[in-house]
């Protein structure tokens, strides 16, 4: 089995792999987690970020309100990049525009998919 994504906190990669080796049936474990630079202005930038798309009441209604919310922001070096799963193309897009929006960030890769642009 192979882990991917990316935490801020060095101690969250090691828990992943010791939680996944612990399941029955996982013969090996591949840890591609990325830790992300302890960087204060990266954490700035991900709560602004993240006040900022689930501020808006379109998405904080859709959204914000679930155990694990569907947007998830990224922050490496003052680019962000937003993976996950929405609705439709227009929060996809107002996510985007929101995180364009905060000062401080380089760049924003919006790899947020719509539910109709899934295979069924």
């Amino acid at each position: 089995m192979t882990l991917l994504g990316a935490v801020t906190k060095p101690v969250l990669k090691s828990d992943a792999e010791n939680a996944v080796k612990r399941i029955k049936g996982v013969g090996s474990v591949i840890n591609n987690i990325e830790v992300l630079p302890l960087s204060p202005m990266d954490d700035r930038i991900r709560a602004s970020v993240y006040r900022a798309i689930y501020g808006d009441p379109a998405l904080s209604d859709r959204y914000g309100f679930r155990a694990v919310p569907s947007i998830h922001i990224l922050v490496k070096n003052g680019n962000v990049v937003l993976e996950g799963v929405v609705a439709n193309s227009n929060d996809k897009n107002n996510a985007g525009l929101r995180a364009n929006g905060v000062s401080g960030v380089f760049s924003v890769t919006n790899d947020l998919v719509a539910e109709s642009e899934l295979v069924r």
